[in-house]
């Protein structure tokens, strides 16, 4: 049994819901979110509630409905609130600024990167040491996240690199001398 699944999913009151066939459209305040989900799972709209059923209980089936569930929820709060990562500079001379709607990093290379804005995604740079990725789609903004940290990840040794905030970076000790 499905515990995800099996959960409601209510809909705020600016948040508008349209299903053609396995096309799902969620609209809201922050945006338009479009989605393909699987013909086997059915939605049911009851007012501002949305449930969701199954066929039958294969494990195939059961992995599905709480994959939908949790899909379709995450556009719900992605058009209702949006969604939010920020990620650290730790490091001498590590900074990133915006240039129009280029991210550009100075993180230890011989040359600053330039990270191109994708759509559906704003990007703010509150403090030099600091990079705030904005979006309606989770998966978009964890993506973006994602690939900016990879331009320098943070290494043990010094801990120096792009970090999410709050994320704890396990230190090696290093070299001893004789």
């Amino acid at each position: 049994m499905s515990r995800i699944g099996n959960k409601i999913v209510v809909l705020p009151e600016n948040v508008e819901v349209k299903i053609d066939g396995n096309d799902v459209t969620v609209k809201g305040p922050n945006g338009e979110l479009t989605r393909t989900f699987s013909p086997d799972i059915k939605f049911n709209i009851d007012g501002n509630e949305v449930t969701f059923t199954r066929p039958n209980e294969s494990q195939k089936m059961r992995t599905i409905h709480g994959t939908t569930r949790a899909n379709f929820n995450n556009m719900v709060v992605g058009v209702s609130e949006g969604f939010q990562k920020t990620l650290e500079l730790v490091g001498v001379g590590y900074r990133a600024q915006l240039q129009g709607t280029k991210l550009i990093l100075n993180v230890g290379y011989s040359q600053p990167v330039e990270v191109p804005t994708p759509e559906g995604i704003t990007i703010e740079v509150p403090a030099n040491n600091q990079i705030t990725i904005k979006g309606s789609n989770k998966e978009l903004v964890g993506k973006v996240a994602a690939k900016i940290r990879s331009i320098r990840s943070p290494e043990p040794y010094k801990g120096k690199g792009i970090r999410y905030a709050g994320e704890q970076v396990r230190r090696k000790e290093g070299k001893t001398g004789k």
